[in-house]
């Protein structure tokens, strides 16, 4: 008999999750373990107890899966412009966690507008942070009529500027308007498993239908990372992916040429 908790389902995400997940007679699920699996579309399966111990053995062999996050189109905000396009004073309210420790995706939204079109309905993840960015696809690029390069979040630098539009008041800001390079979070512990560090550069691939190869991936490594894989929209849909699914890593510290990108 076994207590299965969310905690424990997600240090198993690094192995990759049995699917369907083998559970023996006795075993108990907490809520939220039981919603984890179900958000990620896996029954479960009642097995004997001897093929249980047989799969979590092979389980405790070192695998290379990485969990995916796909990223859509959102907003991050400094202090000051939350007050300029909500109130003064105004706070955040959170709708759902996100799956990196104390961010959340709140019930506001703003709308983006640049010299061709404007996107609206743009969701704002908290809490406020020290620079405002806002993160698209390049399909999104289109719609607006801005093709902004790229980048690491909070490379901004030299990118195109946007206006944001809120309920109380708009901005126009010069500069940071980006499409998010993927990356991996990790915790230390999660990074030391994969033998990873931060800054390192990987390479993973699509398992599915469209094994696409992800070809200079950054790790970043933080105590308040999990581990997942961030891609936008166009990534995902490219790549037939959603977030739950898995990637596998198959190459680790790489120094990638152009040509070597442009082969790929």
């Amino acid at each position: 008999m076994a207590l299965i908790t969310e905690t424990q389902l997600r240090a198993q995400l690094i192995k990759g999750l049995p699917n369907p997940f083998p559970v023996t007679e006795g075993d108990k699920l907490t809520p939220a373990a039981a919603d984890f699996l179900k958000e990620r579309g896996i029954p479960l399966q009642r097995i004997e107890r001897s093929l249980a111990a047989h799969t979590l053995l092979n389980l405790a062999e070192p695998t290379t899966h990485i969990p995916v996050g796909v990223s859509n189109r959102h907003v991050h905000l400094a202090s000051d412009h939350v007050d300029a396009l909500f109130g003064s004073g105004y706070k955040l309210t959170p709708l759902r966690e996100l799956s990196q420790k104390g961010q959340f995706a709140a019930h506001e939204t703003v709308m983006i507008t640049g010299p061709k079109g404007s996107i609206a309905h743009v969701r704002i993840l908290g809490p406020a942070r020290g620079v405002t960015q806002a993160e698209i696809s390049r399909t999104e690029g289109f719609e607006l009529g801005i093709h902004p390069p790229v980048r690491l979040s909070g490379d901004l630098a030299g990118t195109p500027g946007m206006t944001l539009i809120g309920p109380r008041g708009s901005i126009d800001l010069p500069e940071g308007l980006i499409i998010a390079q993927n990356h991996v979070h990790a915790s230390p512990e999660e990074a030391q498993q994969l033998q990873l560090k931060h800054g390192d550069r990987i390479m993973l691939q699509a398992m599915g239908e469209r094994p696409v190869i992800f070809a200079d991936v950054t790790v970043r490594v933080s105590p308040q990372f999990s581990l997942d894989f961030h891609i936008d929209r166009d990534e995902a849909n490219a790549a037939h992916l959603s977030s739950g699914d898995t990637v596998q890593l198959i190459r680790k510290h790489i120094m990638m040429t152009n040509a070597e990108r442009r082969r790929l």
